[in-house]
């Protein structure tokens, strides 16, 4: 069941609604989205409030693929070293048949 969140970023309150085990997770995100755009704010490189909101969701964005990639590079690396180790057991055992001949 939803129930209706009340969320402020930049000022400005919203109400979303969200299912209530994910309600902890709607806070943090808004937290999140409120401090980066107040960031961005406070260079006054950017004005205007949607503007300052692509440039937070980019932000966002992007750290997010990073993130991504990172998760990914390291299933690879795992995967890497489960082929390195297999190779060397396997090595291991064919120098022990060897030596049993």
């Amino acid at each position: 069941m939803s129930l209706p969140v009340s969320v402020t970023i930049s000022g400005k309150e919203y109400q979303i609604a969200c299912p209530e085990s994910e309600k902890s997770a709607l806070i943090a995100s808004a937290k999140m989205l409120n401090d980066n755009m107040e960031e961005i704010r406070a260079t006054g490189k950017v004005v205007g409030l949607d503007r300052i909101a692509v440039m937070a969701a980019l932000n966002l964005a992007n750290d997010l693929i990073k993130l991504q990639n990172t998760e990914n590079n390291g299933e690879e690396d795992t995967h890497k070293k489960i082929v390195q180790m297999k190779d060397k057991v396997n090595a291991f055992l064919n120098e022990d048949r060897q030596l049993d001949l």
